[in-house]
């Protein structure tokens, strides 16, 4: 019995993962994620407690996101420009899940604590000085700013343009926000 309850809560969880995606969180029901994992809906809300739930333990940030964030600080800039418009779909579908669901009970509070773990804190591990949060916060803001341009808004002029171009034009303000203020005074005038 343990193995078929195993596997059907992977089931359940894949099927969650793959209508939220595809459809968002309002759209989808206990009763749609049930039908496409082949299960009873009693059982998915056995497995997970509810809805909100189901979808906030399905709908993560792929693992990739943190390589991006590490040493070399010279070169973190353009590594999380390349990573976004390099990025594969399933990072795409997982976060505009997040950000269409966002005004959900606790998916809200859940984005905000994803959001400082997953990104603010790493980043400000490595950052130095005493404006490292601020920058953290910063450069996950600019980041955010390109994904939901791309993403959410569509920016065809973005997203028909040449990716190496917005990387070069792009990874430089967030290197910027990375190094510190020290870069601003050896900037010369143009």
């Amino acid at each position: 019995m343990g193995g078929q309850r195993g596997r059907s809560k992977a089931a359940i969880g894949q099927a969650a993962a793959t209508l939220f995606a595809d459809r968002g969180y309002a759209a989808t029901s206990i009763r749609d994620i049930a039908r496409e994992a082949d299960a009873d809906p009693a059982i998915v809300i056995r497995h997970y407690g509810s809805k909100e739930k189901l979808f906030l333990d399905t709908m993560r940030m792929p693992s990739g996101w943190v390589s991006c964030i590490d040493l070399p600080l010279e070169t973190l800039g353009e590594r999380l420009v390349r990573f976004i418009m390099d990025t594969d779909p399933q990072l795409r579908a997982v976060y505009l899940a997040l950000i269409r669901a966002s005004d959900a009970g606790t998916v809200a509070s859940a984005l905000k604590l994803g959001h400082e773990h997953t990104f603010v804190e790493p980043l400000r591990r490595i950052l130095t000085g005493p404006d490292a949060d601020l920058r953290a916060r910063l450069v996950a803001a600019t980041v955010g700013g390109l994904m939901a341009t791309l993403w959410l808004v569509q920016d065809e002029s973005l997203l028909d343009g040449d990716p190496e171009a917005i990387i070069r034009t792009y990874a430089p303000a967030i290197q910027q926000l990375v190094t510190g203020p020290a870069t601003l005074s050896t900037v010369s005038p143009r």
